[in-house]
């Protein structure tokens, strides 16, 4: 018979099912396959912490050996997606033949728990997935019949209060409350003295401490539970135990502080502004501490400057808050906190001015932010900080054009943690715009190497390997891609293009409708559909995604050019003219003067012509096509 899982979150927080899926693979792949489990270190540990004794960290990050104080990067959401990917591909690489994992009370999965399930349904073809829930079952999965979880009815303590047995909850509500605490003590007791206590601290302890008799015991492991969610980037559990931490903490005290900026910094990061905004508000009304204040002040600050929608976005009103944390920063008596909390609203404060459009100003900010750390902070502290300075100061050199010292201080971030994929990323970007492709490339597949399954880098190697004309190296990285994110625009606009290039004309379609479905009015899409119904001779209907990709973004040139290929076949030289004057205007390109020059021929404007093929040969002087067309010119003329 097949166990069942028991997936609430309150038995083992976000990865319930995640670790006990885990806990019966790892072992036997440790005897059959040590190099696999080696090279999903990051992702066993982060989801199933009781094996990190069986599973030495072969990646680590500079983070994991620093004080609480110097830990200010929170993952973003998106990193339990890769953890997720991680996960599916050591199953799919265990499992030797077809097993079904049963799971119950997924309605009460966290959602990193949630979002597991679902890419081991998409991505893992030998395990079947069974599942109790309240919720109407998932695509990739079958429904079971639920069980009520728990032994007798009077045991609801045992069951961590997960037990949808109203008997078992009828009799717990029946007890004395001294003595549910007490049942609820000696069952944290249980287990934290159990092999599996560092998993059950996500949980389960935290649960019955808070239902015991010592809310200060309470109160210390969900914050425990909480630091450690926000390192991991667990988001929700992090907003969840931050909320029940604040119910039991003095207002105004140092651990109510640190559950209010956690909490308010997870709800940020996933989107849930004005509830963040909530917890600053309060934090002002309660405390008096100038410390408290700027944090908040800098918190309210980046929920508008991080806010990816512009037209929610309130850049006065950022300036005013940080403006108002970088006043009571500059009067913190103590020389290196100052040092490290003025750099670090000096730092916000630069955000603000490169979304105003003012970039020189962002880099005066970050340099003063290098300035306070290098002069006023011992050597080594605060090692992060000191690399987020130097990384946003290289992407604000890169963009004033000043490409040598932002790829040397991409150089020294990566040098403070060479575990750290992004900064490769954004290297590798760089040097790809510096024509040093392969050392672009090399950074693109190092990110990948020091990370949990990164789409990001799989879709930067694809845009190289497109800039180089090979097509099917790109398709393969793209594929790759939407098989780690379906929602990944950006990599459906690009395969559509490749696939159209390739003359797989009803897959390249099947991208464009797919990602059409994400964004109905993206332009590079609306011109690949052009093309399509262009080569299907559909013309009608390529006229109008052409005009809906124009309507959309009038800077885009290929879709200018290719409505000009439309309009000169179907017999509108004149307008064809038009559109390639455009397409020329933002960005002079051989083939768009060539092309020209053909529907200026066609018009009888030989002059204009002429002066066309001459500036295409100049720009492409090895295309024999160019040049065997503007000799015939300058014999005919």
């Amino acid at each position: 018979m097949v166990p069942v899982v028991n997936g609430h979150r309150r038995l083992r927080g976000p990865y319930t099912i995640g670790g006990a899926l885990l806990r019966a693979l790892v072992p036997v792949a440790l005897e059959r396959s040590p190099g696999l489990v080696a090279e999903h270190d990051i992702e066993i540990r982060a989801v199933a912490p009781g094996l990190r004794p069986l599973v030495p960290a072969r990646r680590r990050l500079i983070e994991d050996g620093l004080t609480e104080d110097e830990r200010i990067l929170v993952p973003a959401p998106r990193r339990t997606l890769r953890i997720a990917n991680g996960v599916a591909e050591f199953v799919r690489d265990c499992l030797e033949e077809p097993r079904t994992l049963l799971v119950d009370n997924l309605h009460e999965a966290d959602p990193a728990d949630r979002e597991l399930l679902r890419v081991l349904a998409r991505r893992v073809p030998g395990l079947t997935l069974a599942v109790g829930s309240a919720e109407p079952p998932w695509e990739g999965m079958r429904p079971v019949e639920a069980r009520a979880q728990g032994g007798p009815p009077d045991d609801y303590v045992s069951s961590d209060g997960t037990s949808d047995d109203p008997r078992a909850y009828r009799a717990y509500l029946s007890l004395p409350p001294e003595e549910r605490a007490r049942r609820h003590d000696r069952r944290a007791a249980e287990l934290r003295a159990g092999a599996a206590a560092a998993e059950y601290a996500l949980g389960a302890v935290p649960y019955h401490l808070e239902h015991g008799g010592d809310t200060d015991a309470a109160a210390q492991a969900l914050w425990a539970a909480v630091d450690h969610c926000v390192t991991e980037g667990f988001l929700h559990a992090v907003v969840e135990w931050g909320s029940r931490g604040l119910r039991l903490v003095e207002p105004g005290s140092d651990l109510w502080w640190r559950f209010t900026q956690r909490t308010a910094t997870a709800l940020a990061g996933l989107g849930r502004r004005a509830h963040a905004q909530e917890l600053y508000d309060q934090a002002r009304r309660v405390s008096v501490d100038p410390a408290v204040h700027a944090a908040a002040a800098y918190g309210t600050a980046m929920l508008d400057a991080r806010e990816r929608d512009p037209a929610r976005r309130d850049l006065v009103r950022a300036r005013a808050w940080i403006n108002e944390a970088i006043a009571i920063s500059t009067l913190l008596p103590d020389r290196r906190t100052r040092a490290f909390k003025l750099g670090f609203d000096q730092n916000a404060r630069a955000l603000i001015e490169l979304r105003e459009g003012r970039a020189d100003d962002a880099l005066g900010l970050v340099q003063s932010a290098i300035d306070l750390a290098e002069r006023d902070l011992p050597p080594g502290a605060h090692p992060v900080h000191r690399m987020v300075l130097f990384a946003n100061r290289a992407q604000l050199l890169a963009r004033l054009g000043r490409t040598r010292e932002a790829l040397a201080d991409f150089d020294r971030a990566v040098a403070i943690d060479p575990g750290f994929p992004d900064h490769y990323l954004d290297r590798g970007n760089l040097l790809f715009e510096m024509g040093r492709t392969g050392e672009a490339l090399a950074d693109y597949e190092t990110a990948i190497r020091v990370s949990p399954p990164l789409p990001e880098a799989y879709y930067n190697r694809a845009e190289l390997r497109l800039a180089g004309g090979d097509l099917d190296g790109a398709r393969a990285d793209l594929d790759h891609v939407l098989e780690l994110d379906p929602g990944y625009l950006d990599a459906y606009v690009n395969r559509a293009g490749v696939l159209e290039m390739l003359g797989e004309h009803e897959a390249a379609r099947r991208d464009v409708e797919a990602g059409l479905a994400l964004d109905p009015g993206n332009a590079h899409l609306h011109g690949v559909l052009g093309q399509l119904e262009t080569e299907a001779g559909r013309y009608a209907e390529a006229a109008l995604a052409f005009d809906a990709a124009l309507a959309a973004d009038t800077r885009l040139a290929s879709a200018w050019a290719n409505r000009a290929t439309l309009r000169f076949e179907t017999g509108d030289a004149p307008g064809a003219v038009d559109d390639l004057t455009r397409a020329i205007e933002l960005g002079e390109d051989a083939a768009l003067y060539f092309n020209r020059a053909t529907a200026l021929d066609a018009l009888g404007r030989g002059r204009e012509a002429l002066a066309d093929l001459r500036r295409a040969l100049a720009l492409a002087p090895d295309d024999p096509d160019v040049r065997a067309a503007l000799e015939r010119h300058e014999k005919e003329g």
